[in-house]
């Protein structure tokens, strides 16, 4: 059994933010998927990280729930990106690309 890569932390809110503005209103579960296949299996929401992240989210109006029937016929929460919520993934990918450039500077061979 293959060891599950932890998603870093501090970068959850991007992920899912960055889905629902690529994809458009998704349910919890079609979420986690995206960011599964997208990053080749590599990264793996667990339902216990994802919906109280979703939950905190919509406190923060970064996100609007409107329940609707799934495509296998539940009723789903589906998520929506609010513009409040488009200004923070851009915050949080310019925060994560900083970091980013600075670990590279820190790893890079002298």
């Amino acid at each position: 059994m293959e060891a599950r890569t932890e998603i870093p932390p501090g970068t959850l809110y991007m992920l899912i933010l960055r889905t629902l503005l690529r994809i458009g209103p998704m349910h919890g579960y079609g979420i986690a998927q995206h960011i599964q296949q997208i990053s080749q299996e590599v990264l793996q929401v667990e339902e216990g990280s994802l919906y109280p992240a979703l939950q905190r989210m919509l406190i923060k109006g970064w996100v609007v729930g409107e329940w609707k029937q799934s495509e296998n016929n539940r009723r789903a929460r589906f998520y929506s990106l609010t513009p409040k919520g488009r200004k923070q993934l851009a915050a949080e990918l310019a925060e994560f690309e900083k970091v980013t450039a600075a670990i590279t500077r820190v790893i890079q061979p002298a």
